[in-house]
């Protein structure tokens, strides 16, 4: 039988701001009730409440997706809350490097690796049971064009993605006959608080970043956001072990 979305219940991770937020907003909007979980706090709680100002729920649960402990009280407290677990969005993840291979920096390698691999590879890890127990469910992980191609001066960030796609592709296939399936989305350039943050009175760095994507712009946390619900739904039902690029042709060039 066939569920609705105001029966499914999703959990986007690293939704205090950016693609995390717009994705636990589409969920909501779309009718889904949505945890919304993240290591900051404060931020967390404004997405929950920007949320329940369309009139939806949501709830807030904090964790650190790179310790197995929170992890696993994240997804028990979900199923304890609304005794399910439809779809997960694992998008948590940190971008912190910005030097050449040689350069880099072993606790920089340990801290990406840590959230952005680990992360992901621990809330599957414990989303899959639940999942497996109630008859499926979809896991969307967040990637990265980086995963796809080559990033210069970010190459502990670009092999973190690629091993996300790795993950991804290997969950997929394994569970595939279990109906759960796995995809990831691979944003290019996204328009973020963080994106801002790190280059907004940089113009040349700007200007690069638009010319780079062949449709001419960046591309935004929204657009993100519906790719993340159509991999997470029932049209996308024959779609597994996909690696999403979003991303403005950049990938296709």
């Amino acid at each position: 039988m066939n569920r609705t979305n105001s029966d499914r219940v999703a959990l986007v991770t690293g939704a205090a701001n950016g693609i995390g937020r717009a994705t636990a907003l589409a969920f909501a909007k779309n009718g889904y009730k949505v945890v919304v979980s993240d290591i900051d706090s404060q931020a967390g709680k404004e997405t929950v409440a920007l949320i329940e100002e369309t009139g939806h729920e949501a709830s807030f649960i904090r964790c650190d997706v790179s310790r197995d402990e929170e992890v696993r009280l994240l997804i028990e407290k979900t199923v304890s809350a609304y005794g399910r677990l439809d779809c997960a969005f694992n998008n948590a993840g940190i971008e912190i490097e910005k030097c050449k291979l040689a350069d880099g920096d072993e606790g920089v390698f340990d801290s990406i690796m840590n959230v952005n691999v680990k992360g992901v590879w621990l809330c599957m890890k414990h989303q899959i049971p639940v999942m497996l127990a109630q008859g499926g469910g979809s896991i969307v992980n967040t990637a990265s064009v980086a995963g796809l191609i080559a990033a210069p001066k970010q190459g502990i960030y670009s092999a973190s993605k690629h091993a996300v796609i790795g993950l991804t592709k290997t969950a997929a296939v394994e569970y595939a006959r279990r109906n759960i399936r796995v995809n990831a989305v691979c944003p290019a350039i996204i328009d973020t608080e963080m994106y801002r943050r790190a280059n907004v009175a940089d113009a040349k760095h700007v200007t690069m970043a638009v010319a780079a994507h062949p449709i001419g712009r960046i591309g935004t946390a929204e657009e993100i956001a519906a790719a993340v619900l159509y991999l997470s739904g029932d049209l996308a039902g024959f779609t597994t072990g996909v690696a999403m690029p979003v991303d403005g042709g950049l990938t296709a060039q």
